[in-house]
């Protein structure tokens, strides 16, 4: 009788953890959320950057809505966009940007990456973008190396672990201009793309940790507004593209093989991996961009989640 009611427990134990990591969809308890990032833990918690409330929200693995989890505005956080849970430093990076600057409008904020405390969303610490920008993702080493990407001011920042401010590390006017997802692989280059030019790079990282010369990659096939992405394999990233897709990308010397997993997604700009699942952030953003859907409802959010088996 004993082995029959643990063996029960089990099976239960095993039948909910499997429903848990098998969120189809995770929602949001507030509207135009605009998601613009996503990020997750091993635990299976997803955390959302919301550019709509300039916040963070968070769904944990039990969860299959998320709610706030860093409230709106605090610590400077304003256009949030990329956001990164790095474990190993018990910290969520998240990117936070100044608004205004055009046609003789005032500066109103600070870019910088922000850090919180990824247990209970205390503030860490904020490091300012030299010169201001745009902070739009980020990507960890496995030396606790922190790279973020500036969209606007065509390069990518680098925060030695320890250090209390950014070092530009990689910059070039033409090859990285709109440069917006980063990841690093097991090879140790960081690769960004640029959202506005369909292209995808290798930034070496030299021996001495400064940056070597950019190459861009020969893509398989074109790519249409390359966003979020995130390393899942010795070789292999994930990719999302503005023009509704997620790809799976082979890195092999200067090629990159794209393969599409799935199509005919609304507005992808983010993607992350755990419990087996991939979620993929529809942020929607022409809602937002575009003055003619400003005043529209957007409806509700959602991040879709797709089985998905890493490779090694």
């Amino acid at each position: 009788m004993f082995r029959r009611a643990f063996a029960l427990v089990v099976v239960v134990a095993a039948v909910s953890g499997l429903q848990a990591a098998d969120r189809p969809e995770i929602t949001f308890t507030d509207g135009k959320i605009f998601p613009e990032s996503l990020t997750s833990a091993k635990n299976g918690t997803v955390y959302f950057g919301s550019l709509g409330q300039d916040s963070v929200y968070r769904a944990t693995a039990k969860e299959e809505k998320a709610s706030v989890w860093i409230q709106p505005k605090s610590n400077g956080l304003m256009t949030v966009l990329g956001v990164f849970a790095d474990e190993p430093a018990g910290t969520l990076w998240v990117c936070a940007s100044a608004t205004g600057g055009r046609g003789g409008t005032p500066v109103v904020g600070e870019t910088a990456l922000k850090a919180f405390n990824l247990k209970d969303a205390s503030f860490k610490a904020s490091y300012p973008f030299p010169n201001g920008g745009l902070c739009n993702d980020i990507a960890v080493a496995k030396d606790g190396t922190v790279y973020a990407t500036d969209t606007t001011g065509a390069r990518v920042l680098r925060l030695k672990k320890g250090a209390s401010a950014f070092d530009p590390w990689a910059a070039d006017a033409m090859l990285l201009a709109t440069v917006d997802g980063v990841a690093l692989l097991a090879d140790g280059n960081v690769y960004v793309n640029s959202v506005g030019q369909g292209t995808l790079l290798r930034i070496p990282v030299k021996a001495d940790g400064s940056a070597g010369a950019i190459t861009k990659l020969e893509t398989s096939r074109p790519l249409m507004q390359p966003d979020g992405m995130r390393s899942v394999g010795n070789k292999t990233m994930l990719l999302v593209e503005g023009a509704g897709r997620l790809d799976e990308v082979t890195i092999s010397g200067d090629k990159a093989e794209i393969k599409v997993l799935r199509d005919g997604l609304t507005g992808p700009t983010a993607v992350t991996v755990t419990g087996g699942m991939a979620y993929v952030a529809e942020a929607r953003l022409n809602f937002r961009n575009d003055p003619k859907l400003r005043e529209q409802d957007p409806g509700p959010f959602r991040a879709l989640g797709f089985p998905y088996k890493a490779p090694k």
